[in-house]
């Protein structure tokens, strides 16, 4: 999510840092906690060549929701770390990496979108790092002060999905990541920039900047067409800025339709198939070795997480409808991811 900037050059890293904790405070206050779950956990079975990659160990993190930090290029970066009490962890175990969306950070991430419920039912690890003043570094001009000054983050959720797997037997055929908006762009990064994930999953989310010999990877995008921070037909967004100032937004991408396109094109896809049920039309292309492409498309839902906990203080503040109901993104992602793992 962004907030509106009027005049980008006159406002300093200062007043970002002050306007972001303002939100946020306002934002966790109106959330709901988090339900931990009670249920027998059920984890996917590990494939065979992540069995034998990843070596069971005894875990050194604590069940529940915990913050850890690392080093990365000299600076401290933050992450939380949710471990079901009910996984098992004598096998390796997959791991889900929520990218939150600007102005937010992990722990707004961790009860906003349900992703904490979801893996006390289905068997898994979920990591929630934190954006250097609270925002993604995706491209040169995009996004917020960070990107001035040449933050690494795919570094940093590389160097921290390496971190985790040291203290828990996560299973390397089954990292993924997912964001929405300004953390839906860096999980593009990701797929661009490392062959770390097995796939990913982007809501209301563009790929910014240069993606010159990626890695085939399996996508799943979600996109209302109502949003107008991160516009579905690749118009700049109310909040763009053309990437001036201290605080640079620039989201210059095409529209969501052709960019799936060009992912299908690196994924060597076959031709999609589309259903429709109600709002949401789904646009699935399968791809060799058992990758796919897909879209989701919600009809008039906005720039938000279909299915995520309702935020109307948030919503007021920051200009945002709220969450569509067609739709749960956490559970439709995990579904995908699910079948997804990495081969080879």
């Amino acid at each position: 999510m962004f907030r509106s900037i009027r005049t980008a050059a006159s406002v300093s890293r200062t007043m970002w840092t002050v306007a972001a904790v303002s939100v946020l405070i306002v934002l966790i206050a109106c959330d709901a906690a988090q339900p931990t779950g009670n249920g027998t956990v059920t984890p996917t079975a590990p494939t065979k060549s992540a069995a034998g990659a990843a070596k069971p160990r005894s875990p050194s993190v604590a069940v529940g929701s915990t913050d850890h930090s690392i080093t990365v290029a000299g600076t401290k970066r933050t992450f939380r770390l949710y471990r079901p009490a009910k996984l098992s962890m004598s096998k390796p175990v997959p791991l889900v990496v929520m990218l939150h969306g600007a102005l937010g950070d992990g722990r707004q991430a961790e009860q906003a979108y349900g992703w904490n419920a979801e893996a006390d039912r289905r068997g898994f690890v979920v990591a929630y790092p934190d954006g250097l003043l609270r925002s993604w570094v995706v491209s040169a001009d995009c996004c917020g002060p960070s990107a001035r000054g040449g933050v690494d983050d795919v570094a940093f959720i590389r160097d921290m999905v390496a971190n985790v797997s040291d203290q828990l037997p996560i299973d390397p055929a089954r990292i993924y990541a997912t964001g929405i908006s300004n953390g839906g762009m860096l999980a593009y990064r990701l797929a661009c920039d490392t062959t770390t994930f097995a796939a990913i999953g982007v809501v209301a989310g563009k790929q910014l900047g240069d993606c010159p010999s990626p890695a085939p990877i399996s996508v799943i995008h979600v996109h209302g067409t109502g949003d107008d921070v991160v516009p579905y037909d690749g118009k700049p967004g109310k909040m763009n800025n053309d990437g001036q100032g201290l605080i640079p937004i620039k989201i210059d991408a095409g529209s969501v339709p052709d960019q799936i396109d060009k992912w299908r094109t690196i994924d060597r896809c076959a031709a999609p198939q589309t259903r429709t049920a109600g709002e949401v039309t789904t646009l699935v292309a399968q791809c060799p070795d058992g990758r796919d492409v897909e879209l989701i498309t919600i009809a008039g839902a906005g720039h938000q997480w279909p299915g995520g906990a309702p935020q109307p203080a948030a919503e007021y503040l920051l200009g945002l409808p709220a969450p569509s109901k067609a739709l749960n993104a956490t559970n439709s992602i995990w579904q995908f991811f699910s079948t997804h793992p990495r081969k080879g």
